[in-house]
Protein backbone atom coordinates (compact mmCIF):
# COMPACT_ATOMS: atom_id res chain seq x y z
CA UNK A 1 0.00 0.00 0.00
CA UNK A 2 1.51 2.83 -1.04
CA UNK A 3 0.76 4.88 2.10
CA UNK A 4 0.49 8.88 2.53
CA UNK A 5 -0.45 11.19 5.21
CA UNK A 6 -3.02 13.17 3.23
CA UNK A 7 -6.48 13.48 3.81
CA UNK A 8 -7.35 13.07 0.14
CA UNK A 9 -5.18 9.42 0.94
CA UNK A 10 -7.45 8.10 4.04
CA UNK A 11 -10.85 9.73 1.82
CA UNK A 12 -9.52 7.52 -1.11
CA UNK A 13 -9.11 4.48 1.02
CA UNK A 14 -12.64 4.85 2.44
CA UNK A 15 -14.13 5.07 -1.57
CA UNK A 16 -12.06 1.82 -1.72
CA UNK A 17 -13.54 -0.31 0.96
CA UNK A 18 -15.31 -2.88 -0.22
CA UNK A 19 -16.89 -2.39 3.60
CA UNK A 20 -17.44 1.06 4.40
CA UNK A 21 -21.12 0.52 3.82
CA UNK A 22 -21.71 -1.11 7.04
CA UNK A 23 -20.19 1.99 9.11
CA UNK A 24 -24.19 3.01 8.52
CA UNK A 25 -25.53 0.05 9.96
CA UNK A 26 -24.06 1.48 13.08
CA UNK A 27 -24.77 4.31 15.84
CA UNK A 28 -21.97 6.29 15.75
CA UNK A 29 -21.45 8.51 19.02
CA UNK A 30 -22.08 12.29 19.07
CA UNK A 31 -20.57 15.44 20.74
CA UNK A 32 -22.91 17.84 22.07
CA UNK A 33 -22.97 19.63 18.74
CA UNK A 34 -23.75 16.84 16.78
CA UNK A 35 -20.51 16.14 15.15
CA UNK A 36 -19.47 12.19 15.24
CA UNK A 37 -16.67 11.57 17.43
CA UNK A 38 -13.81 9.64 16.57
CA UNK A 39 -14.66 6.27 18.37
CA UNK A 40 -12.24 3.78 18.90
CA UNK A 41 -13.00 2.10 21.74
CA UNK A 42 -14.48 -1.28 20.42
CA UNK A 43 -12.12 -3.08 22.16
CA UNK A 44 -13.64 -1.75 25.74
CA UNK A 45 -17.50 -1.52 24.26
CA UNK A 46 -18.62 -2.07 20.66
CA UNK A 47 -20.72 0.54 19.33
CA UNK A 48 -24.96 -0.40 18.88
CA UNK A 49 -26.04 -1.79 15.50
CA UNK A 50 -29.33 -0.54 14.15
CA UNK A 51 -30.85 -3.16 13.82
CA UNK A 52 -30.64 -4.01 17.46
CA UNK A 53 -33.56 -2.21 18.31
CA UNK A 54 -35.61 -4.77 15.36
CA UNK A 55 -34.62 -7.81 16.83
CA UNK A 56 -35.48 -6.81 20.65
CA UNK A 57 -38.77 -5.12 19.53
CA UNK A 58 -39.21 -8.77 18.23
CA UNK A 59 -39.16 -10.28 21.70
CA UNK A 60 -40.15 -7.54 23.81
CA UNK A 61 -43.74 -7.79 21.67
CA UNK A 62 -43.78 -11.41 21.75
CA UNK A 63 -43.32 -11.41 25.51
CA UNK A 64 -46.07 -8.41 25.51
CA UNK A 65 -48.50 -10.33 23.22
CA UNK A 66 -47.54 -14.38 24.25
CA UNK A 67 -46.42 -14.17 28.13
CA UNK A 68 -45.01 -18.02 29.28
CA UNK A 69 -46.40 -19.33 25.43
CA UNK A 70 -43.51 -17.17 24.08
CA UNK A 71 -41.05 -20.19 25.23
CA UNK A 72 -42.65 -21.87 22.43
CA UNK A 73 -45.03 -19.78 20.02
CA UNK A 74 -42.49 -16.80 19.88
CA UNK A 75 -41.41 -16.05 15.87
CA UNK A 76 -38.11 -17.67 17.69
CA UNK A 77 -38.87 -19.73 20.37
CA UNK A 78 -37.40 -18.60 23.64
CA UNK A 79 -36.42 -22.50 25.11
CA UNK A 80 -34.11 -23.23 22.30
CA UNK A 81 -33.08 -19.27 21.67
CA UNK A 82 -29.63 -19.90 22.72
CA UNK A 83 -29.05 -22.55 19.84
CA UNK A 84 -30.01 -19.44 17.36
CA UNK A 85 -26.30 -17.94 17.90
CA UNK A 86 -24.86 -21.32 17.53
CA UNK A 87 -24.19 -21.15 13.91
CA UNK A 88 -22.91 -17.83 13.66
CA UNK A 89 -20.14 -18.05 16.94
CA UNK A 90 -19.27 -21.26 15.52
CA UNK A 91 -18.35 -19.10 12.32
CA UNK A 92 -16.80 -16.62 14.74
CA UNK A 93 -14.26 -19.20 16.68
CA UNK A 94 -13.69 -21.51 14.23
CA UNK A 95 -15.46 -24.60 16.05
CA UNK A 96 -18.22 -26.89 15.35
CA UNK A 97 -21.85 -25.92 15.86
CA UNK A 98 -22.37 -28.60 18.94
CA UNK A 99 -18.66 -26.93 20.67
CA UNK A 100 -20.10 -23.50 21.70
CA UNK A 101 -22.53 -22.15 24.24
CA UNK A 102 -23.85 -18.93 25.09
CA UNK A 103 -24.42 -18.38 29.15
CA UNK A 104 -23.72 -16.67 31.56
CA UNK A 105 -20.48 -13.82 31.65
CA UNK A 106 -17.23 -14.21 30.48
CA UNK A 107 -15.71 -14.74 34.38
CA UNK A 108 -18.24 -17.31 35.36
CA UNK A 109 -17.44 -19.26 32.30
CA UNK A 110 -14.26 -19.02 32.77
CA UNK A 111 -14.26 -20.52 36.39
CA UNK A 112 -17.03 -23.34 35.27
CA UNK A 113 -14.23 -24.59 32.64
CA UNK A 114 -11.44 -24.30 34.98
CA UNK A 115 -14.13 -27.05 37.60
CA UNK A 116 -13.30 -29.11 34.93
CA UNK A 117 -10.53 -28.65 33.48
CA UNK A 118 -8.24 -27.45 36.33
CA UNK A 119 -7.45 -30.72 38.11
CA UNK A 120 -4.84 -30.45 39.93
CA UNK A 121 -2.75 -33.42 41.70
CA UNK A 122 0.21 -33.10 43.82
CA UNK A 123 2.94 -33.29 41.16
CA UNK A 124 0.87 -31.35 38.53
CA UNK A 125 -0.60 -28.47 39.75
CA UNK A 126 0.75 -25.28 38.63
CA UNK A 127 -1.35 -22.96 35.63
CA UNK A 128 0.79 -20.50 33.18
CA UNK A 129 -1.10 -17.31 32.86
CA UNK A 130 -0.14 -13.32 31.65
CA UNK A 131 2.06 -11.48 34.25
CA UNK A 132 -0.24 -8.51 32.52
CA UNK A 133 -3.29 -10.68 32.15
CA UNK A 134 -6.83 -9.26 32.73
CA UNK A 135 -7.00 -8.65 36.64
CA UNK A 136 -10.32 -10.99 36.56
CA UNK A 137 -8.38 -13.67 35.30
CA UNK A 138 -5.64 -13.87 37.58
CA UNK A 139 -8.26 -13.08 40.72
CA UNK A 140 -9.95 -16.30 39.15
CA UNK A 141 -7.39 -18.39 38.49
CA UNK A 142 -5.68 -17.53 42.04
CA UNK A 143 -9.03 -18.76 43.58
CA UNK A 144 -9.52 -21.97 41.68
CA UNK A 145 -5.86 -22.52 43.04
CA UNK A 146 -7.07 -21.65 46.64
CA UNK A 147 -9.95 -23.60 46.19
CA UNK A 148 -8.18 -27.02 45.45
CA UNK A 149 -5.77 -26.19 48.37
CA UNK A 150 -2.71 -24.88 46.78
CA UNK A 151 -0.46 -21.45 46.98
CA UNK A 152 -0.79 -19.31 44.03
CA UNK A 153 2.82 -18.00 45.00
CA UNK A 154 4.06 -21.65 43.62
CA UNK A 155 1.37 -22.69 41.43
CA UNK A 156 1.42 -19.48 39.36
CA UNK A 157 3.82 -19.59 36.51
CA UNK A 158 3.75 -15.70 35.15
CA UNK A 159 4.92 -15.25 31.63
CA UNK A 160 6.65 -12.02 30.99
CA UNK A 161 8.43 -10.38 27.78
CA UNK A 162 12.22 -10.08 27.67
CA UNK A 163 13.83 -6.93 28.91
CA UNK A 164 13.18 -4.33 26.66
CA UNK A 165 10.19 -6.02 25.06
CA UNK A 166 6.74 -5.33 25.33
CA UNK A 167 5.56 -9.31 23.60
CA UNK A 168 5.89 -12.26 24.88
CA UNK A 169 8.12 -14.85 22.61
CA UNK A 170 6.28 -17.79 21.65
CA UNK A 171 9.63 -19.95 21.99
CA UNK A 172 9.62 -18.85 25.90
CA UNK A 173 6.53 -20.09 26.11
CA UNK A 174 8.31 -23.30 24.77
CA UNK A 175 11.30 -23.22 27.33
CA UNK A 176 8.83 -23.12 29.96
CA UNK A 177 6.74 -25.91 29.32
CA UNK A 178 10.34 -27.79 28.62
CA UNK A 179 11.65 -27.04 31.70
CA UNK A 180 7.89 -27.54 33.95
CA UNK A 181 5.73 -29.06 31.87
CA UNK A 182 5.49 -32.15 34.26
CA UNK A 183 4.41 -29.57 36.93
CA UNK A 184 1.89 -28.02 34.88
CA UNK A 185 -1.97 -28.67 34.79
CA UNK A 186 -3.19 -25.61 32.96
CA UNK A 187 -2.32 -23.19 30.55
CA UNK A 188 -4.96 -20.15 30.65
CA UNK A 189 -4.17 -17.24 28.73
CA UNK A 190 -5.80 -14.64 26.81
CA UNK A 191 -5.89 -14.66 22.75
CA UNK A 192 -4.93 -11.38 22.38
CA UNK A 193 -3.40 -10.04 25.40
CA UNK A 194 -5.74 -6.75 26.41
CA UNK A 195 -2.93 -4.51 27.18
CA UNK A 196 -0.23 -4.90 24.54
CA UNK A 197 -2.81 -6.20 21.93
CA UNK A 198 -0.43 -8.98 21.00
CA UNK A 199 -2.19 -12.22 19.68
CA UNK A 200 -0.65 -15.00 20.75
CA UNK A 201 -0.13 -18.18 18.58
CA UNK A 202 -2.71 -20.38 19.96
CA UNK A 203 -1.98 -23.38 17.91
CA UNK A 204 1.41 -24.04 18.62
CA UNK A 205 0.88 -23.14 22.06
CA UNK A 206 -1.27 -26.26 22.16
CA UNK A 207 0.38 -28.20 20.36
CA UNK A 208 3.40 -27.81 22.50
CA UNK A 209 1.40 -27.70 25.83
CA UNK A 210 -0.64 -31.40 24.59
CA UNK A 211 2.86 -33.08 24.16
CA UNK A 212 3.14 -32.29 27.97
CA UNK A 213 0.15 -33.23 28.60
CA UNK A 214 -1.01 -30.18 29.89
CA UNK A 215 -4.98 -28.82 28.95
CA UNK A 216 -5.32 -25.57 27.21
CA UNK A 217 -7.76 -23.25 27.67
CA UNK A 218 -7.67 -18.85 26.79
CA UNK A 219 -10.27 -15.83 27.32
CA UNK A 220 -10.95 -14.78 23.96
CA UNK A 221 -12.67 -11.21 25.09
CA UNK A 222 -10.20 -9.54 22.95
CA UNK A 223 -10.21 -12.41 20.26
CA UNK A 224 -13.57 -13.06 19.35
CA UNK A 225 -14.76 -11.05 16.32
CA UNK A 226 -11.60 -9.64 15.84
CA UNK A 227 -8.54 -11.79 14.55
CA UNK A 228 -9.03 -15.60 13.00
CA UNK A 229 -9.90 -18.26 15.11
CA UNK A 230 -9.51 -22.42 14.58
CA UNK A 231 -10.41 -23.28 17.81
CA UNK A 232 -11.86 -27.37 16.71
CA UNK A 233 -8.36 -27.50 14.14
CA UNK A 234 -5.91 -26.09 16.66
CA UNK A 235 -7.87 -29.04 18.88
CA UNK A 236 -7.70 -26.16 22.13
CA UNK A 237 -9.34 -27.44 25.05
CA UNK A 238 -11.70 -24.94 25.60
CA UNK A 239 -12.18 -21.09 25.44
CA UNK A 240 -14.24 -18.30 27.16
CA UNK A 241 -15.37 -14.43 25.96
CA UNK A 242 -17.36 -11.94 26.56
CA UNK A 243 -19.82 -10.64 23.44
CA UNK A 244 -19.91 -6.74 24.16
CA UNK A 245 -16.38 -6.02 22.12
CA UNK A 246 -16.17 -6.92 18.91
CA UNK A 247 -19.53 -9.15 18.92
CA UNK A 248 -21.54 -5.34 19.70
CA UNK A 249 -24.21 -7.05 21.80
CA UNK A 250 -24.21 -4.74 24.42
CA UNK A 251 -22.94 -3.49 27.76
CA UNK A 252 -22.99 -6.67 29.88
CA UNK A 253 -23.93 -9.15 27.22
CA UNK A 254 -24.09 -12.63 27.64
CA UNK A 255 -20.89 -14.55 27.21
CA UNK A 256 -19.87 -17.37 25.59
CA UNK A 257 -17.60 -20.85 25.73
CA UNK A 258 -16.11 -23.61 23.84
CA UNK A 259 -15.51 -26.76 24.71
CA UNK A 260 -13.69 -29.17 22.13
CA UNK A 261 -16.03 -32.47 20.92
CA UNK A 262 -13.63 -34.44 22.58
CA UNK A 263 -15.19 -33.85 26.20
CA UNK A 264 -18.78 -34.15 25.22
CA UNK A 265 -18.87 -37.92 26.33
CA UNK A 266 -16.27 -37.27 28.85
CA UNK A 267 -16.95 -37.63 32.71
CA UNK A 268 -15.32 -34.53 33.49
CA UNK A 269 -16.23 -33.17 37.09
CA UNK A 270 -18.65 -30.04 36.42
CA UNK A 271 -20.97 -27.59 38.15
CA UNK A 272 -24.67 -28.99 36.88
CA UNK A 273 -27.56 -26.35 36.23
CA UNK A 274 -31.18 -27.56 34.80
CA UNK A 275 -30.51 -25.90 31.82
CA UNK A 276 -27.24 -28.16 30.84
CA UNK A 277 -29.78 -31.60 31.31
CA UNK A 278 -30.87 -33.85 28.75
CA UNK A 279 -33.02 -31.49 26.41
CA UNK A 280 -35.37 -35.04 26.09
CA UNK A 281 -36.06 -35.52 29.73
CA UNK A 282 -35.45 -31.92 31.17
CA UNK A 283 -39.24 -31.49 32.42
CA UNK A 284 -39.69 -35.04 33.32
CA UNK A 285 -37.85 -33.08 36.92
CA UNK A 286 -35.10 -36.20 37.24
CA UNK A 287 -32.85 -36.29 40.18
CA UNK A 288 -29.98 -37.28 38.94
CA UNK A 289 -28.08 -35.10 36.15
CA UNK A 290 -27.77 -36.33 32.89
CA UNK A 291 -25.71 -33.69 30.56
CA UNK A 292 -26.39 -32.88 26.72
CA UNK A 293 -23.27 -34.25 25.07
CA UNK A 294 -22.19 -30.89 23.64
CA UNK A 295 -20.96 -27.66 24.71
CA UNK A 296 -24.59 -27.10 26.32
CA UNK A 297 -24.11 -29.50 29.27
CA UNK A 298 -22.09 -26.71 30.78
CA UNK A 299 -25.03 -24.56 31.21
CA UNK A 300 -26.69 -23.70 34.26
CA UNK A 301 -30.05 -21.39 34.18
CA UNK A 302 -32.05 -20.40 30.64
CA UNK A 303 -30.20 -17.28 29.77
CA UNK A 304 -31.57 -13.84 28.83
CA UNK A 305 -33.75 -13.51 26.06
CA UNK A 306 -33.01 -9.94 26.07
CA UNK A 307 -28.82 -10.44 25.51
CA UNK A 308 -29.20 -13.25 23.15
CA UNK A 309 -31.69 -11.08 20.87
CA UNK A 310 -29.13 -8.10 20.90
CA UNK A 311 -26.26 -10.80 20.26
CA UNK A 312 -28.38 -12.47 16.95
CA UNK A 313 -28.00 -8.69 15.24
CA UNK A 314 -24.88 -8.04 15.78
CA UNK A 315 -23.98 -11.98 14.54
CA UNK A 316 -26.22 -11.33 11.44
CA UNK A 317 -24.25 -8.49 10.40
CA UNK A 318 -20.86 -10.85 10.80
CA UNK A 319 -22.59 -13.59 9.07
CA UNK A 320 -22.84 -11.04 6.14
CA UNK A 321 -19.78 -9.43 5.92
CA UNK A 322 -17.03 -13.03 7.32
CA UNK A 323 -14.17 -13.08 9.26
CA UNK A 324 -11.87 -13.55 6.15
CA UNK A 325 -13.11 -10.13 4.88
CA UNK A 326 -13.08 -7.97 8.83
CA UNK A 327 -9.55 -9.19 8.88
CA UNK A 328 -7.92 -8.13 6.30
CA UNK A 329 -9.45 -4.88 6.73
CA UNK A 330 -8.49 -5.06 9.71
CA UNK A 331 -4.69 -5.83 8.78
CA UNK A 332 -4.90 -2.90 6.33
CA UNK A 333 -6.11 -0.01 8.71
CA UNK A 334 -3.91 -1.12 11.50
CA UNK A 335 -1.00 -1.25 9.06
CA UNK A 336 -2.17 2.38 7.76
CA UNK A 337 -2.12 3.50 11.58
CA UNK A 338 1.21 2.88 12.70
CA UNK A 339 2.44 4.20 9.22
CA UNK A 340 1.09 6.81 10.18
CA UNK A 341 2.24 7.33 13.61
CA UNK A 342 5.75 6.47 12.43
CA UNK A 343 5.76 9.59 11.21
CA UNK A 344 5.14 11.82 14.26
CA UNK A 345 8.74 12.85 15.32
CA UNK A 346 8.05 12.53 18.98
CA UNK A 347 10.51 10.93 21.74
CA UNK A 348 6.86 11.00 24.13
CA UNK A 349 4.99 8.07 22.89
CA UNK A 350 5.77 4.39 21.77
CA UNK A 351 4.08 1.84 20.35
CA UNK A 352 4.03 -1.64 22.12
CA UNK A 353 1.77 -4.11 19.82
CA UNK A 354 3.58 -6.16 17.51
CA UNK A 355 3.21 -7.57 14.18
CA UNK A 356 1.27 -10.29 15.75
CA UNK A 357 -1.74 -8.07 16.05
CA UNK A 358 -5.52 -7.75 15.92
CA UNK A 359 -7.32 -4.35 15.34
CA UNK A 360 -5.68 -2.75 18.71
CA UNK A 361 -2.86 -0.83 18.26
CA UNK A 362 -1.31 0.16 22.03
CA UNK A 363 0.33 3.56 22.46
CA UNK A 364 2.99 3.98 25.61
CA UNK A 365 3.17 7.16 26.74
CA UNK A 366 6.74 8.53 28.61
CA UNK A 367 6.00 8.33 31.96
CA UNK A 368 2.36 7.78 32.38
CA UNK A 369 1.28 10.89 31.52
CA UNK A 370 -2.33 10.90 31.42
CA UNK A 371 -2.56 14.09 30.25
CA UNK A 372 -2.07 13.37 26.40
CA UNK A 373 -5.32 11.13 26.94
CA UNK A 374 -7.35 13.48 28.56
CA UNK A 375 -6.77 15.85 25.68
CA UNK A 376 -7.32 13.92 22.79
CA UNK A 377 -10.81 12.83 24.77
CA UNK A 378 -11.20 16.92 25.06
CA UNK A 379 -10.69 16.68 21.56
CA UNK A 380 -13.56 14.80 20.30
CA UNK A 381 -11.34 11.13 20.09
CA UNK A 382 -12.71 7.99 22.16
CA UNK A 383 -10.27 5.77 23.15
CA UNK A 384 -9.07 3.76 26.45
CA UNK A 385 -6.55 4.35 28.75
CA UNK A 386 -5.25 1.66 30.74
CA UNK A 387 -2.86 1.87 34.07
CA UNK A 388 -0.03 2.60 33.93
CA UNK A 389 0.82 4.18 30.27
CA UNK A 390 -0.92 3.37 27.79
CA UNK A 391 -3.65 4.37 25.43
CA UNK A 392 -5.39 1.63 23.66
CA UNK A 393 -6.95 2.46 20.07
CA UNK A 394 -8.80 0.42 18.49
CA UNK A 395 -9.78 0.39 14.98
CA UNK A 396 -13.17 -1.76 14.08
CA UNK A 397 -13.22 -2.84 10.11
CA UNK A 398 -17.23 -3.02 10.91
CA UNK A 399 -17.88 0.83 11.74
CA UNK A 400 -14.37 2.64 12.01
CA UNK A 401 -13.01 4.06 8.44
CA UNK A 402 -9.67 5.24 7.16
CA UNK A 403 -11.00 8.82 7.12
CA UNK A 404 -11.60 8.40 11.40
CA UNK A 405 -7.52 6.88 11.23
CA UNK A 406 -6.36 10.19 9.66
CA UNK A 407 -8.56 12.29 11.91
CA UNK A 408 -7.06 10.65 14.96
CA UNK A 409 -3.41 10.86 13.56
CA UNK A 410 -3.61 14.14 13.04
CA UNK A 411 -5.30 15.01 16.59
CA UNK A 412 -2.56 13.13 18.13
CA UNK A 413 -0.02 14.65 16.27
CA UNK A 414 -1.07 18.30 16.90
CA UNK A 415 -1.44 17.72 20.36
CA UNK A 416 2.18 16.16 20.60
Amino acid sequence: MNDKNTLEFAIQLDKEDQLSAYRHEFHIPKDKKGKELIYLCGNSLGLQPKRTKEFLDQELNDWAQLGVEGHFHAKKPWMPYHEFLSDGYSKIVGAKTSEVVAMNSLTVNLHLMMVSFYRPTSKRYKIIIEADAFPSDIYAVNSQIIHHGYDPENAIIKLQAREGESAIRTEDIEQIIAEQGDEIALIMIGGVNYYTGQVFDLETIAKIAHQKGILVGFDLAHAAGNVKLELHKWDIDFAVWCSYKYLNSGPGSIAGAFVHEKYHHSNLPRFAGWWGHNKENRFKMPDNFEPITSAEGWQLSNPPILSLAAIRASLSIFDEVGMDALVAKSKKMTDYLIFLLQTIESNKINIITPKEKGCQISIQVKNGNKELFNTITEKGVVADWREPDVIRIATVPLYNSYTDVYHFYQILKAVL
